[in-house]
C-alpha cells in the first residue's frame, strides 16, 4: 500500500506542476486556459505541493487570494491524509 501511495503522490505532483506550468504558458499566448476548477480538484485529490511550486516558480496565480490561501490549505489536508495512510 505504500508503494501505490508514494507512486500516486509523485505521479499527481507532477501532473499538477506540469497542468499549472502549461496554463501559464497558455496564459502568456493567450490561448484557451484550463480552467481554475481543475486546478483545484489536481490539488484535493493530492497535487498541492506542484501545484504550489508551479505558482510560485512561474509566479502564475499568486494574486488570486483563493489561490494564495487555497492551495496551502489543501497542502496541509494533503499531508495530513499522506501520513495518515502511510502509518
Amino acid at each position: 500500500m505504500r508503494l501505490v501511495i508514494g507512486i500516486w503522490f509523485i505521479i499527481i505532483n507532477l501532473i499538477g506542476y506540469f497542468v499549472m506550468s502549461e496554463d501559464k504558458r497558455k496564459a502568456r499566448r493567450r490561448q484557451e486556459r484550463t480552467p481554475e476548477r481543475t486546478l483545484f480538484l489536481l490539488a484535493l485529490i493530492g497535487g498541492a505541493l506542484g501545484v504550489l511550486i508551479a505558482m510560485y516558480r512561474w509566479r502564475h496565480k499568486t494574486k488570486h487570494l483563493s489561490f494564495v490561501v487555497g492551495i496551502p490549505v489543501l497542502l496541509f489536508i494533503n499531508a495530513v491524509l499522506y501520513v495518515y495512510f502511510l502509518r
